[in-house]
């Protein structure tokens, strides 16, 4: 065993969703490579994949029963749940978070492993000299990363990879959190400043489509919001602070101008205008007040963050 690895056990979970073409491959090249580097188990999750993931997955289990831990979810509740399930169902003193796309090489765990190992961090974020996702992830990338800086606080040069490696110690903070909607990263940076980067390679997608899509990035930036930040709603009380100046100051204008010209006609395209923007600002306000009501209230009804439908290798846990 490599010296450099100071690691007792290691977890990796995957989850899975349209993986069928790729996770067979992954997995076997996982095993290969590390089950003589480290004792290992590698934890899968499938978000209730549409296409045959869960029969490959079985069979892999079946493959590899010494290394596989297998959940099927009863719904799909997207990536960050998907993962917090793997989470609260792992046992590794050093949990990796990675794709089902290959794009991640498998090469690249050992690396991230031993320098997070080496250094003592809490959590490992992985960055890239060149990234080849497309176009569309990348613009939402850099969106999520400034919206991050100011909602989260975020380290302006750390870079918010779905491939990262966490110890035991924030596992188990992480795992605590027992709300429904999961901002993972939002977590990992209320919990630790511990945090270290490390550069890998990035390679292009090899199998099926990417499962990223605007919904996606706009339901992640809600859970970012509305978990961590009171900040929509002092934006939207400024927001109305900034309407009334305004409304103040065109009105005393019109009384300027009429004073001035008692023959000027009222504008009705301008008067249009006015209670538009304002209607505007007071349904965008109302919108963010219900959001946190709404989440409020689904808080207390308990909504669960995943169900386990089936569980391979260990009995599960959900929440």
């Amino acid at each position: 065993m490599d010296s450099t690895v100071k690691v007792m056990r290691l977890s990796i979970i995957i989850p899975v969703y349209r993986g069928a073409t790729s996770i067979g491959p992954l997995v076997d090249l996982l095993v290969n490579t590390l089950q003589n580097l480290y004792p290992l188990e590698i934890v899968l999750v499938n978000d209730c994949s549409p296409d045959n993931s869960e029969e490959i997955c079985i069979g892999l289990y079946k493959k590899y029963p010494h290394v596989i831990r297998f959940f099927s979810l009863a719904k799909n509740v997207g990536e960050h749940n998907a993962v917090m399930a793997g989470l609260n169902n792992s046992t590794g003193d050093w949990v990796v978070i990675m794709d089902d796309d290959f794009q991640n090489p498998v090469s690249e765990v050992v690396k991230l492993v031993s320098f997070a190992s080496k250094h003592s961090y809490d959590v490992v974020y992985t960055e890239y000299n060149e990234k080849k996702h497309s176009l569309l992830r990348n613009l939402g990338s850099r969106l999520n990363d400034r919206v991050a800086n100011v909602m989260l606080k975020k380290p302006k040069n750390l870079y918010l990879s779905s491939f990262k490696a966490i110890n035991r110690f924030l596992v188990d903070s992480i795992v605590t959190f027992t709300l429904p909607y999961i901002y993972l990263d939002g977590l990992i940076l209320r919990t630790t400043s511990n945090i270290g980067k490390c550069t890998v390679e990035h390679h292009e997608r090899i199998h099926g489509r990417s499962g990223y899509t605007l919904k996606k990035l706009f339901s992640l930036w809600l859970n970012m919001f509305t978990n961590f930040s009171i900040l929509p709603l002092r934006a939207a009380t400024w927001l109305g602070f900034a309407f009334a100046a305004l409304g103040i100051f065109l009105g005393a204008e019109m009384i300027l101008e009429k004073a001035l010209n008692p023959q000027l006609p009222v504008g009705y395209a301008f008067l249009v205008f006015l209670i538009t923007v304002f209607a505007s600002a007071q349904l965008i306000a109302i919108g963010m007040v219900g959001e946190y009501l709404g989440r409020i209230f689904i808080y207390e009804n308990k909504l669960p963050q995943y169900t386990i439908r089936k569980s391979f290798g260990v009995s599960c846990q959900n929440r």
